[in-house]
């Protein structure tokens, strides 16, 4: 009966392997999964007439399976696993002793040498099979060892050539100071003792998402910062907190009373930004009205904490206290909707800290992707620190007029936005502005040549006036939502004999771009990739060429064959969506109606996190992450066009009302590319970790990052932690200590790296998802700090929380 049973088994998978299989082949599919099905046939056929035959033929459909996963995939363990994994484990089982005993032709000489001893067969090649898989757990395709070479006396600097101190005892700043760089010059946590790092402290903020009220893509991303000898940060809900850096001890707080609605795209704030205004001295000759203004506001408020809100109000609050600067705009608030175009429910927000420097407070906006074809403008807007007054303008459909806008006035509809956290060069004298796209993010047949002139450019801009002193554009006419998510990073670099002021511009297609941030030209080389411009949607005007950076972390084009799946029928899944939707084998295949697969999809290899550097020895760490999307445009019924063609939060999995672009000829289906249990399509990792020398663009090492430890498979969380590789949705911290810190993978752990060689020295689980940047400090007891909040990530489903936690030496 046992026999019958495995052989019933192997007849049963064969026969579902054979139908998933043959869908697979006739769409134009590998036929391999058809042979292995016809064996599974076979041999279960013949084991339920008990005989021996029925193990042999199962041992050479299962050599020949694994023969062609090593042609398909080499020695790559986890793309093993949807290939063979069942099938040995159902070999395993049926060469054991109880089934080969109850066959009617068992041999005589079980351990004979012969190819019709079925038994021995089977299980020798269980067996190579087996040795072969353990050889495997210590190859890895991925990984790159190396190590980054330090530069003499690095340890020794203070100051960056630009002139701004390094952050050390102080985190003045979202990326650190306005250069972005996210890194510390403090050295007392080390790679001799990172170790042993503890918890110092844990503050509860109190803020929890209510399900009935607050977004799907509820967020606790916030990097603090440490100045004037506090530590302030933001909650999702825009509530401000103050606590002592040594304790954790909460000092004040300040609830803006955010207007809550569950249809924010992005319900989140990263950060908070801080001025201090108590050597303002006036300029000769103002306008002595203003000037009087002025002095009123720095009395009230000589030092201020500048916040911005997801229902677009900026407000600022004396950092002493936490009391509401009532002389800052209107009792404490600017109405950033004010003269606003095509304001529609939640539609218009703001996510990143604000951009602070000595005089100007400097922001964009986020505009929900997707919601109305027509949607309120870019515009970018520079406000003066310490009345809230209006400075100047940029908005990226009027670009030469930066005068502010008379009462009255509306700002340019659907203009290019800028929505991530911005950066500055104050010596230069310029605010760098990473703009992303126009509505709709996948048509561009209503561009002009105007519009497309700012899409996924990084523009310098004056800060004095406004006015653009140059652009970079890094896709041309977007339509995959390039935008750049990034803090531009300012760096200096060593190049043909000159120290070069640069910027470091990542991307969502995974280009680093290098440039000479006084001019915009590249410091290391750029390329043209020729592109496709067939479409099926009329009018749609296409590039030829996209630009490619010679640093870059674009992932190889994908095939068939990096199509993933935990079993043999999700895999198949999986292939099939390659197979059904259109790819041109690169990251820029178009939108079509009959569906696109976008790859690397729109959450892109770098995203708001950025990455980090070490400026003094010139390099980058980085986590670069690739997860697959496609994408289908459904033509709207001539005559309803604001009928909505998706249920509720169906188009692409975001808040209402997804993609539907609302008032638009398409609505836009977005989905990440997932098999039927829940798991990526694309091959493992799906993160990584990166060590690059800027001098020369070249990475020294690389290494999957995270685990897929409580990763749901089938709705169930996988307990195990393989380190596969995981999204890495956050930044990244580095210190002249030589350890880079960063918590954002999707397992709940935070780590420290060995910045030289990629090690990991130290780990340790968050109370929730890390999805922020972590930041350091000294306190005024003499101890350095690594502190992170920890939170969770609504979307991408980590553990929800409202911790801030600080780790100190021992």
């Amino acid at each position: 009966m046992i026999p019958q049973l495995g052989g019933l088994l192997s007849a049963l998978l064969g026969a579902a392997i054979l139908y998933y299989g043959g869908h697979l082949a006739l769409a134009g599919g590998s036929v391999f999964y058809v042979i292995m099905a016809l064996g599974l046939l076979a041999s279960g056929f013949q084991l339920m007439r008990r005989r021996q035959s029925g193990l042999w033929i199962y041992a050479l459909t299962l050599a020949l399976s694994f023969i062609w996963t090593l042609y398909e995939v080499g020695f790559d363990k986890w793309q093993w696993i949807p290939r063979g994994a069942l099938i040995v484990f159902l070999g395993l089982l049926l060469a054991l002793p109880f089934v080969v005993n109850k066959l009617r032709d068992a041999p005589e000489k079980r351990w004979s040498l012969s190819l019709s001893n079925g038994p021995l067969f089977l299980r020798a090649v269980v067996a190579i099979i087996a040795v072969l898989g353990a050889a495997a757990w210590f190859v890895d395709p991925v990984q790159k060892q190396g190590e980054l070479t330090p530069v003499a006396d690095a340890a020794d600097a203070t100051v960056d050539p630009s002139g701004v101190p390094y952050p050390a005892d102080d985190w003045v700043a979202y990326g650190g100071t306005n250069l972005g760089q996210r890194y510390s010059a403090l050295s007392d946590i080390n790679t001799g003792n990172v170790k042993n790092l503890k918890v110092a402290w844990e503050h509860h903020t109190g803020d929890l998402r209510k399900a009935d009220e607050d977004s799907g893509e509820y967020t606790f991303e916030a990097t603090p910062i440490k100045v004037n000898g506090l530590l302030y940060f933001c909650t999702p809900h825009n509530i401000v907190q103050a606590l002592r850096p040594e304790t954790g001890e909460l000092v004040w707080s300040y609830d803006p009373q955010m207007a809550r609605d569950p249809q924010y795209q992005h319900q989140t704030c990263r950060g908070v930004s801080y001025n201090d205004s108590t050597g303002y001295t006036a300029p000769m000759g103002g306008d002595p009205i203003q000037e009087q203004a002025v002095a009123a506001a720095v009395a009230e408020c000589p030092r201020r904490i500048i916040a911005a809100s997801v229902d677009a109000r900026l407000y600022a609050m004396n950092a002493d206290t936490g009391a509401l600067c009532t002389t800052f705009g209107d009792n404490g608030f600017v109405d950033l909707k004010a003269q606003m175009p095509n304001l529609k429910r939640a539609t218009y927000q703001q996510t990143s800290a604000p951009l602070v420097t000595a005089d100007l407070i400097v922001l964009g906006s986020a505009i929900a992707d997707n919601y109305y074809e027509n949607n309120p403008s870019g515009v970018i807007r520079a406000f003066d620190v310490r009345t809230g007054s209006i400075v100047w303008k940029f908005d990226a459909g009027a670009p030469d007029d930066t005068t502010p806008l008379a009462p009255g006035e509306e700002y340019v509809a659907n203009s290019a936005v800028a929505w991530t956290q911005f950066s500055a060069d104050e010596g230069l004298g310029l605010v760098y502005i990473p703009f992303g796209n126009r509505s709709p993010d996948q048509v561009g047949i209503t561009r002009s040549a105007e519009d497309e002139d700012l899409v996924d450019a990084l523009a310098a801009l004056d800060l004095a006036t406004g006015q653009m002193v140059w652009r970079f554009q890094t896709t041309r006419h977007d339509l995959w939502d390039r935008d750049l998510p990034s803090q531009p990073v300012l760096i200096t670099l060593p190049r043909e004999g000159e120290m070069v002021p640069s910027i470091l511009v990542p991307t969502k297609v995974g280009n680093i771009w290098v440039l000479d941030r006084r001019t915009g030209e590249p410091v290391l080389p750029v390329s043209e990739m020729e592109v496709s411009t067939e479409t099926d949607i009329p009018n749609e005007d296409l590039s030829p060429t996209q630009p490619m950076s010679s640093v870059n972390f674009t992932p190889a084009p994908l095939t068939e064959a990096d199509m993933w799946g935990t079993t043999p029928f999700d895999q198949i899944q999986c292939r099939l969506a390659f197979r059904s939707n259109r790819y041109d084998g690169n990251p820029f295949t178009p939108p079509t109606t009959t569906g696109s697969i976008v790859w690397p999809g729109n959450i892109g290899v770098f995203n708001w996190g950025s990455i980090a550097v070490d400026p003094v020895n010139h390099w980058m760490i980085a986590t670069p992450q690739y997860l697959g999307y496609t994408y289908k445009l459904f033509p709207r019924p001539e005559g309803e066009l604001d009928k909505r063609m998706f249920s509720a939060g169906g188009a692409g999995g975001e808040s209402r009302p997804g993609n539907e672009n609302l008032g638009g000829p398409y609505a836009v289906q977005i989905k990440h590319m997932r098999s039927a249990l829940g798991v990526p399509c694309n091959t493992p990792p799906w993160g990584v970790r990166v060590g690059v020398n800027l001098a020369d663009g070249t990475t020294a090492w690389k290494y999957r990052n995270g685990t897929v430890a409580g990763q749901k498979i089938a709705g169930i969380k996988f307990p195990i932690p393989f380190e596969m590789g995981m999204l890495a949705h956050g930044g990244t911290l580095t210190t002249a200590g030589g350890v880079a810190f960063t918590g954002a993978a999707l397992d709940d752990i935070i780590r420290g790296y060995d910045m030289r060689t990629g090690e990991t020295l130290w780990q340790t689980a968050l109370p929730a998802g890390g999805q922020a940047t972590p930041m350091t400090y000294r306190g005024e007891d003499g101890k350095q700090y690594v502190v992170i909040a920890a939170g969770g990530h609504g979307s991408l489903g980590t553990t929800p929380g409202d911790s801030v936690i600080a780790y100190t030496l021992e």
